[in-house]
């Protein structure tokens, strides 16, 4: 039989990336996730339900979350399930939890200015000397070249 462990979610960090480093340096960094769900009851009334998950990110992704990322942004993680579980020290209980661990990581929204928090909206561009993860790097804008000014008729022209 095949299996697939596969994850894809889009909501808002509802804290600031915990970034740490392992005993051989690589970054591991624990976000949390709020997805939204909107749904209408038979009597018409909406009403907003919302989900918190638990998301680790390893490498390069932890550090990238570390520096641009802060509570409140809107961010695409693609990643699979995984359980964790351990002994309760209080109570000696056996316990467990399922979190995301990001495969991929895509940051939504607009840049935040010096000033202010993430998340969508307007507010100024930052030009950085590097693209965030999974943008590409922007194109210079040129002006297009005027066009030649054509003597005589239009019927004139060569083609």
């Amino acid at each position: 039989m095949a299996n697939l462990n596969k994850v894809l979610l889009i909501g808002n960090l509802t804290r600031d990336p915990e970034v740490r480093y392992t005993p051989k340096g690589t970054a591991v960094a624990d976000i949390g996730l709020a997805v939204n769900r909107i749904t209408t009851s038979d009597s018409g009334e909406k009403r907003e339900e919302v989900t918190f998950v638990d998301v680790t990110l390893w490498g390069r992704q932890a550090e990238i979350a570390g520096e641009y990322l802060k509570k409140g942004r809107p961010v695409f993680i693609e990643g699979r399930l995984q359980m964790d579980t351990w002994d309760d020290k209080t109570t000696g209980q056996k316990r467990s939890k399922i979190k995301v661990v990001c495969e991929n990581l895509q940051l939504l929204g607009s840049r935040p200015t010096d000033g202010g928090e993430g998340g969508e909206g307007g507010g100024e561009r930052r030009e950085q000397s590097r693209p965030a993860a999974g943008r590409p790097a922007p194109r210079p804008t040129q002006k297009p070249a005027p066009e030649p000014e054509l003597e005589g008729e239009p019927d004139d022209v060569p083609f």
